[in-house]
C-alpha cells in the first residue's frame, strides 16, 4: 500500500473517532430530553373536553360579545364548565342553539329573537336643537362630556354616529333626516350599540314586539318639549299606562316605559299619546279577532276578557266581534276555552 494511501486511512480513522463521541451525547441529550418531555405531555396534560370545540366550531365565529363572554370560544367553554345557558349567542339565532343543545344533550330553549331600537324620535346632527356649535372630536362619547352635550335634550341623540361605527354587522343606517334607523334583517341583537352610545338611548326589544316609546328624556313636561322643538317627546303624563289593558306601561322620572314580557302588540298606547311619542309600527295592519260560529258556546269568557268590549252576545248564544273596535290584541284567542276565535 503505497505511503500517502495510510496515511489518509490513518486520518479518516481519527476523524471517526473524534466525531463519534460528540454525535453519541447529542443524540443520548436528544433522547433523554425527548423521554422528559413525552412524559412530561402525561404528567401535565390539559384535557379538552371535545364538546367545547364542536360548540366551537357550531357558534358563528362573530366574536361580537352578546353572550357577556370573551369571544366565541370563551362562550363555548362557559357552556361546557359553569352551565351558562345556550341561548345567549344573538347571531346564531333558534337554529344555534337547537345544535348546542344536541352536543349538550339537553332541551333547547328558544328565547324570543331581539332587535336594536333607539328610543328616541329627535336625535341626529341634522334633526335635533342645538344649544352650541361643538367643533371637538366628533364623537358621541366625546361631546357628551362638554357641557352635557350639544344638544339641548340631554336624554336625546347627539348624532356623531358612535352606534353606527360600534355594530360588526353594519346594521344601522342614517337616513336623509339624519336619523339612525337600525336593519332589523342584519341586526343580531350583539348590543354593541346599546354599550356604545353614551346616553343609553338604544334598548334590545323582541321582534316581534312593535310598539316603542321613541323618547328617553326624563325633562319634565314643559321642559322635554322645550328641548325637543316640534318632535314628540314624552311628557310623562300616564294616558298611556291608564289605556293600557295588560298594565304593560309605567311612567317613572317623567317617562313611560313598556314591559314588553307583558305587550301585546295592541297600539292603543299610541293612540292615546298626546305628543305622539309612541310608535306604532304595524298600526293599521293588525289582524283582528272572527268567531268561529260552529264552536263558540256562547260561554261569555271571550266578551269578559275584550279589553275594548268588541265582543257582544247572550249566555250560550252565538257571540260576534266589532271589527271596527277590535285591536287585534289576541286575548280573546288565548282565553277561549273551545278555540273558537282566529286571527284573520
Amino acid at each position: 500500500m503505497p505511503i500517502h494511501t495510510a496515511s489518509i486511512i490513518l486520518m479518516d480513522s481519527s476523524l471517526v473517532q473524534t466525531l463519534t463521541a460528540p454525535i453519541l451525547v447529542i443524540g443520548g441529550l436528544g433522547l433523554a430530553f425527548g423521554l422528559i418531555l413525552a412524559f412530561a405531555s402525561k404528567v401535565f396534560e390539559v384535557w379538552v373536553d371535545p364538546r367545547v370545540e364542536q360548540i366551537t366550531e357550531a357558534l358563528p365565529g362573530a366574536n361580537c360579545g352578546a353572550c357577556g363572554m370573551p369571544g366565541c370560544a370563551g362562550y363555548a367553554d362557559a357552556i361546557v364548565h359553569q352551565g351558562v345557558d345556550i341561548n345567549k349567542c344573538a347571531p346564531g339565532g333558534a337554529a344555534l342553539v337547537g345544535k348546542i343543545a344536541a352536543i349538550m344533550g339537553t332541551d333547547a330553549v328558544v328565547t324570543d329573537k331581539m332587535i336594536a331600537v333607539p328610543f328616541c324620535s329627535s336625535g341626529g346632527y341634522n334633526n335635533t336643537n342645538w344649544k352650541y356649535a361643538y367643533q371637538g372630536i366628533e364623537t358621541c362619547k366625546a361631546a357628551v362630556n362638554i357641557s352635557d352635550g350639544p344638544n339641548t335634550c340631554s336624554w336625546g341623540c347627539i348624532g356623531y354616529n358612535d352606534c353606527k361605527a360600534a355594530c360588526p354587522f353594519d346594521a344601522i343606517i342614517i337616513n336623509e333626516h339624519g336619523m339612525r334607523i337600525v336593519d332589523a334583517e342584519k341586526c343580531t341583537a350583539c348590543g354593541a350599540c346599546v354599550r356604545a352610545c353614551p346616553r343609553g338611548i338604544f334598548h334590545l326589544v323582541p321582534e316581534r314586539r312593535h310598539v316603542y316609546i321613541k323618547c328617553s328624556s326624563q325633562d319634565k313636561g314643559p321642559l322635554a318639549k322645550q328641548n325637543c322643538g316640534n318632535h314628540r317627546p314624552c311628557i310623562g303624563c300616564g294616558l298611556c299606562s291608564k289605556k293600557c289593558p295588560v298594565q304593560a306601561i309605567t311612567v317613572e322620572n317623567n317617562l313611560a316605559r313598556i314591559d314588553y314580557a307583558k305587550c301585546i302588540n295592541c297600539g292603543l298606547c299610541a293612540t292615546v299619546c298626546p305628543t305622539k311619542a309612541i310608535l306604532d309600527t304595524i298600526a293599521g295592519t293588525q289582524k283582528k279577532a272572527e268567531i268561529i260560529p260552529e264552536l263558540c258556546i256562547g260561554c261569555t269568557i271571550c266578551a269578559k276578557n275584550c279589553p275594548v268590549k268588541a265582543i257582544t252576545g247572550e249566555v250560550k248564544q252565538l257571540h260576534t266581534i266589532n271589527q271596527d273596535t277590535c285591536i287585534g290584541c289576541e286575548i280573546c284567542v288565548a282565553k277561549c276555552p273551545k278555540k273558537a276565535i282566529k286571527m284573520v
